[in-house]
């Protein structure tokens, strides 16, 4: 055997020796430490980052689910909790049907993503999202799964957090600002209107969605109380404050992801 052919595979060595520990690490990443002296919590664990790692996201879910319920001494049970919300939101905008929460639509003619956005409840973006459309261009005799879960949202100024709900379950939990000297209104209201990189009409003064002085990000998410609603920021660092005019204020990546999926009509509940 050559110099050059001991070099070769000299090469392939060190190639291999670095992909398995750099997967190795990439695996390492996706879990926490389960602070705990339980044992089946973390046999529960291990569980549902081997049914995550398999894609087998509904059986993760559910796992992710029993250690809540059965272990919420843990003491990292928010490492936990935010894992599963990540995997919500996988869930959401993927193509897995859940039971009782999404169908299969089969394309038929006449069909435009409008009007199945409109028989099924949802956001013509969410169905683009969760079926990995690149246009709005269907055909006829296409699969598309559609949610057909029911959205709402509670805000609690005393946490500063917005939590999405799917009927009675949690979703995600975001981080908001919401009114200085409590000033975001009480109540239950319904969401008017959606608008991306909407206008700010300051006292009068129009602000344009590219000027730095307007305060309402890339999204609108209006209130049936007018002057009211869940924008998004140009200041992150001020996330989780008491400090806006009255409204909700979240990071922008996060109201775009609640501007896909909520519809016009969906209930926001404040609360002290």
């Amino acid at each position: 055997m050559n110099k050059k052919t001991l070099l070769i595979i000299s090469l392939i060595a060190v190639a291999v020796f670095l992909f398995t520990m750099s997967s190795g690490n990439d695996v390492k990443k996706n879990e926490v430490e389960i602070k705990t002296t339980s044992k089946e919590a973390k046999e529960l664990y291990q569980k549902a980052v081997h049914f995550r790692k398999s894609r087998n996201m509904l059986k993760a879910k559910e796992t992710y689910q029993e250690i809540l319920v059965k272990h919420s001494d843990v003491e990292n049970i928010q490492l936990i909790q935010k894992e599963l919300e990540d995997l919500n939101m996988n869930i959401l905008f993927s193509n897995v049907l859940v039971p009782n929460k999404s169908v299969m639509h089969e394309v038929v003619l006449g069909d435009t993503l409008g009007k199945i956005a409109k028989k099924y409840g949802t956001t013509v973006d969410f169905i683009k999202k969760s079926n990995n459309l690149k246009s709005d261009i269907i055909r006829v005799g296409q699969r598309l799964r559609i949610w057909t879960g029911e959205f709402n949202v509670l805000v609690d100024k005393s946490q500063n957090v917005l939590i999405l709900k799917d009927g009675n379950e949690v979703v995600k939990v975001y981080s908001v600002s919401t009114g200085e000297n409590n000033s975001t209104p009480n109540g239950t209201f319904e969401i008017t209107t959606k608008l991306v990189d909407p206008v700010w009409f300051n006292r009068g003064v129009i602000v344009p969605p590219e000027s730095p002085e307007n305060v309402l990000g890339t999204r609108w998410l209006g209130f049936d109380l007018p002057g009211y609603g869940i924008h998004g920021t140009t200041e992150p660092e001020r996330i989780g404050r008491q400090e806006t005019a009255g409204c909700v204020r979240m990071l922008n990546e996060d109201v775009e992801e609640l501007y896909t999926l909520l519809v016009k009509g969906t209930k926001v509940t404040v609360v002290d």
